[in-house]
């Protein structure tokens, strides 16, 4: 320490290359990162054999790193700290070759410490060194009190080193250049000092420069490394490369940023297609990103909800990462409320594997539904027949099983799924010519005056019930009442469980034909032109609404409007709270015969082979469905569901219209007699059904039903 205190004290005194050596090798550990090296010739016997003096501590931490020796931090760098020599020891005897390396130190960082993104691994031969550069230090350790001392003496020396800088006492460059030095060894890259006790470089290693590693890629070549690419990108191989293409390439490395986008400008304006296209597939590959896997489950999942149910389903087949997010239940479940599907129903036929989201097989199914309806299919329909030649006047069905009913005095029991006929229900001596069916409970009202209740299971009539005096001509069931309108004038009030009338309603002044109940009101229209509203558990006739000029034949009612189809060509919509008229809505030109209401639209099929489609809280006819492919006869029976409309006619066809647009979209039934005596009756649809009752009335096509099932692909596996 004496020593380093001197050679701070006697300013621009010239020492030799082996003081130097010899002072370093007692300060510090030489840790110091070399930068660069430079070799250089000297012929001066002289100074090899002044090295050649120097003491084995010195031989110890002279040894080389990669080839070179660190130089001290205190040393001058205008004269050659180490030389090595393969002839040294022959005394100067003979002139040799020297070689010298001359290291500068730039990097602030410690090596025992380091900061900043460069990274340091020590050499084998570097722990060797730190080995032995610890057994000197163990061998002149001070006490704890001189080692505190001594720090307190250096902090002294570097303040007033510091205060003559800043007076212009260190006018040497070389001690300048030394203090320096030393304020990097002593401080971090912030310019604090190391903490007493952690001194840096201390028992550590020296470090090659082959161990530094490049955090931050700089050029094109290392992102292509960074990205886990090989640096040996394809290249092209049409020859030898051009004459002077290095010194080119040296010169752009010259340029600075905004020059070498000037030039690249410049070459891409000059190069051909095939070249530019070549650049392309070299760059692109670099710059793209699996946004989607990198991002939260969270997130990842919300970006895919703007994805339309197709793009899922591709995006699905991109990878296993994606396919997993892709499959998310709760995602799928946002794509079916998004269509109004609001009922999981893919296990409905099938279990579903766990792996796939019950909401998107769910949706998947109900798409596959839908483009059934739309487009159909090739396979022909399932023919049930029945009822030889007489007509169908009634149809239902429910689950799996049809009900239909006919003029022959009976109803028939069908399998939806074999076709086969189970059951004939028989008891009624008249024609049939009404009826209503809940789950296996079917209601049938006939011209023998009388209504029976049957278990479409057993084919057991459960009760009849009496009470009319004419041909029961319509009725309506809900929950466990039935309201039943006959000709005889009146209504009653049935309890299907029971077969007791609970009930009559009288008030109209010819036949009842059309009534609506929806538990709380009954509505009834009749041939006496009027529609009335009826409080059921009391029996009065709350409101008559008079304003049809000929008899009422069809009645919808929803809750908060009446709607009623007459003979006068006109539909009325009432309030059935006040009893008024709300709006009238013209247009038809006959009879309208059926009617279907939902969600405040209202689709009517009218005698005079249309079909309109109204905004009942408007009473603006939003769509004729009519045109080039439109019905050749009167329309005999609607369906509404899906956002598509059915309709029946006496042409023998049942065709398909959208709601929305009003366009036509296909005959689902065409019958081969069409045109030609041939009749669809009734048609009664479900999401994946459609039943129609089909016949003539001049025997050139028999009595059948026609059953459509949309939904076969998923029972053709389940069969499968």
């Amino acid at each position: 320490m004496e020593g380093r205190h001197r050679e701070r004290r006697e300013e621009g005194e010239e020492e030799t290359i082996h003081e130097q050596a010899r002072e370093r090798g007692e300060q510090r550990d030489g840790s110091l990162k070399p930068k660069s090296g430079i070799k250089m010739e000297e012929e001066d016997e002289g100074k090899e054999t002044e090295l050649m003096k120097a003491s084995p501590r010195d031989e110890a931490q002279s040894q080389l790193i990669n080839g070179h020796t660190p130089i001290s931090a205190s040393s001058s760098f205008t004269s050659f700290p180490f030389i090595s020599s393969p002839h040294q020891g022959r005394g100067g005897e003979d002139e040799e070759e020297v070689r010298v390396a001359i290291l500068t130190v730039e990097d602030e960082s410690c090596p025992s410490e380091p900061f900043g993104t460069t990274q340091f691994e020590p050499t084998n031969e570097d722990n060797g060194q730190a080995e032995s550069g610890g057994e000197g230090k163990e061998d002149g350790e001070m006490e704890g009190e001189e080692e505190a001392a001594e720090e307190e003496n250096e902090e002294e020396e570097a303040a007033n080193a510091e205060e003559r800088e800043e007076e212009g006492e260190l006018a040497s460059p070389e001690a300048h250049l030394q203090l320096k030095m030393k304020r990097k060894l002593d401080h971090g890259p912030d310019g604090r000092p190391f903490p007493s006790g952690k001194k840096h470089c201390k028992g550590n290693g020296y470090l090659s420069p082959s161990s530094l590693v490049q955090a931050t890629p700089t050029t094109f070549g290392d992102l292509r490394l960074a990205n886990g690419h090989s640096a040996q990108r394809r290249r092209v191989t049409s020859g030898p490369p051009p004459s002077g293409l290095q010194d080119w390439l040296h010169t752009f490395q010259m340029w600075s940023g905004p020059e070498r986008l000037l030039a690249l400008d410049e070459l891409i304006n000059r190069c051909e297609t095939s070249q530019v296209k070549h650049m392309m597939q070299v760059i692109e590959p670099q710059f793209q990103r699996d946004f989607i896997s990198l991002l939260p489950k969270e997130l990842a999942l919300y970006v895919l909800t703007f994805l339309a149910p197709r793009d899922l389903l591709q995006a699905a087949q991109t990878c296993r990462n994606w396919r997993t997010l892709a499959e998310d239940n709760l995602l799928w479940r946002e794509k079916c409320r998004e269509e109004g599907i609001s009922e999981c129903t893919s296990s409905r036929h099938r279990r579903s594997s766990a792996a796939v989201s019950e909401w998107k097989s769910t949706y998947i199914r109900q798409h596959r539904i839908e483009t059934n309806w739309r487009k159909g299919d090739t396979r022909e329909p399932m023919v049930l027949k029945g009822h030889d030649d007489h007509v169908i006047t009634c149809l239902q069905f429910s689950g799996d099983l049809i009900v239909s009913g006919s003029d022959d005095n009976t109803l028939k029991v069908w399998s939806a799924i074999t076709g086969k006929c189970l059951r004939t229900l028989t008891g009624h001596t008249g024609g049939v010519w009404c009826s209503q069916m809940a789950a296996t409970t079917v209601i049938s009202g006939s011209t023998d005056r009388t209504l029976r209740v049957w278990d479409a299971e057993s084919g057991e009539c459960v009760h009849t019930l009496y009470g009319h005096t004419s041909t029961v001509r319509c009725m309506h069931l809900n929950g466990n009442r039935v309201v039943s309108g006959s000709r005889d004038t009146t209504l009653r009030v049935w309890d299907v469980s029971t077969g007791r009338c609970e009930h009559v309603l009288t008030g109209h002044l010819a036949a009842v034909r059309c009534v609506q109940y929806d538990g709380r009101r009954v509505v009834s229209g009749g041939y006496d032109y009027m529609v009335k509203v009826w409080d059921p558990e009391t029996e009065v006739c709350l409101h008559t609404l008079q304003g049809h000029t000929n008899r009422v034949y069809s009645l919808q009612f929803d809750g908060v409007f009446v709607v009623s189809g007459s003979l006068d060509t006109s539909i009325k919509v009432w309030d059935p709270e006040t009893g008024g008229c709300v709006h009238t809505l013209t247009g038809h030109q006959s009879l309208t015969s059926g009617m279907e209401l939902r969600d405040n639209i209202l689709v009517s099929g009218n005698a005079d082979s249309t079909v309109r489609v109204w905004d009942i809280r408007t009473g603006q006819c939003l769509h004729t469905l009519q045109g080039p492919n439109k019905h050749q006869s009167a329309v005999t029976c609607l369906q509404f569901c899906r956002g598509l409309v059915l309709s029946s006619s006496d042409d023998g066809t049942v065709k398909l219209w959208d709601l929305r647009t009003g366009a036509w979209l296909r005959d689902v039934v065409a019958l081969q007699s069409r045109g030609s005596g041939g009749v669809v009756w009734r048609i009664r649809a479900s999401d994946t059904r459609l039943v129609c009752a089909a016949g003539s009335r001049n025997g050139t096509e028999e009595t059948k039903l026609l059953v459509l099932d949309f939904d076969l692909d998923e029972k053709k596996k389940e069969t499968d």
